[in-house]
């Protein structure tokens, strides 16, 4: 994206703030949320806003958001590419460029776990809700759930998850919950990848809540994904995770955890944002052949 267009965005939320309110309620939307094909690929940009930057070995990947936009809506563009999820102001900018018309569209909930942190597992809810999701024409929220069995900070989290998919549901809009078994090591909080604690984590999300009717999956791809997606019935996209060396391999893994029924598509962000030969279009293009 050009100078000139992060300058016109400038320029119009300086001069024209309420013109984002009227891009939302215009926005094209689609007829479904996962549309003819009966997948959804969704791009996901949420990180940044909770001070993760990093994308494979650069760790301020993500800071410039001239480039950040530039790659989401070339990702956008792409055939078969039909869902965003992020911040508001990353969907606010989104708007303004037009590139969010005819797609499906989260907003990010709790960014309130900024990486690195002493808080981190103390995920408050400082982004969207759901009032205001509906009030921008989107289709539903997400909601990112660390559990850590050894800090009482996780409870607040837990809380207010399950606020957030009663209140979500009771708007009919989509609860999509991203949840991990977490710990601490070396002073750092870490996911645990392991099948069982995946397991773990799905059934304490699933039950999460007034009613699970909207609730979502968003789960990563892990060893013995056929045991994992067992665990429950909720609809399921696969996280893409970081960005990994041996695409070939990730995209080999993707192929197979799709075609478990659970699983009705992929939600990805850096891994096709910032692929390691660059090129978005052809990464981005590869992922939804998997489809």
């Amino acid at each position: 994206m050009s100078t000139t267009t992060t300058l016109q965005l400038t320029r119009l939320r300086a001069e024209q703030p309420g013109l984002i309110r009227v891009r939302a309620q215009e926005r094209p939307r689609p007829s479904s949320l996962l549309g003819a094909s009966g997948r959804l690929m969704v791009i996901a940009a949420d990180h940044p806003a909770r001070g993760a930057l990093g994308a494979g070995a650069d760790p301020l990947a993500m800071a410039d958001r001239q480039d950040l936009l530039g790659r989401l809506v070339a990702a956008l563009a792409r055939p078969g590419v039909n869902g965003f999820l992020g911040t508001a102001d990353l969907v606010e900018d989104l708007l303004l460029l037009g590139a969010l018309d005819g797609k499906v569209v989260f907003g990010s909930m709790n960014r309130g776990g900024i990486a690195g942190t002493s808080f981190e597992i103390d995920d408050r809810f400082t982004g969207y809700d759901a009032a205001s999701i509906e009030a921008s024409g989107m289709d539903g929220g997400k909601m990112l759930l660390r559990i850590d069995p050894d800090d009482p900070l996780t409870a607040p989290t837990l809380e207010a998850t399950s606020r957030a998919v009663s209140d979500l549901a009771g708007r009919g809009l989509v609860a999509m919950v991203e949840p991990f078994m977490s710990l601490r090591v070396d002073g750092r909080l870490r996911n645990d990848l392991s099948p069982e604690a995946v397991i773990r984590s799905i059934a304490i999300a699933a039950g999460l809540g007034a009613t699970s009717a909207y609730t979502w999956l968003k789960l990563p791809v892990v060893d013995r994904m056929e045991a994992v997606l067992a665990a429950s019935t909720l609809p399921t996209l696969l996280l893409g995770g970081e960005v990994s060396a041996d695409q070939d391999l990730m995209f080999e893994r993707w192929r197979a955890a799709l075609a478990l029924p659970t699983v009705v598509g992929l939600t990805v962000g850096r891994s096709l944002l910032y692929p390691p030969d660059g090129d978005v279009a052809s990464a981005v293009d590869t992922a939804v052949s998997l489809l």
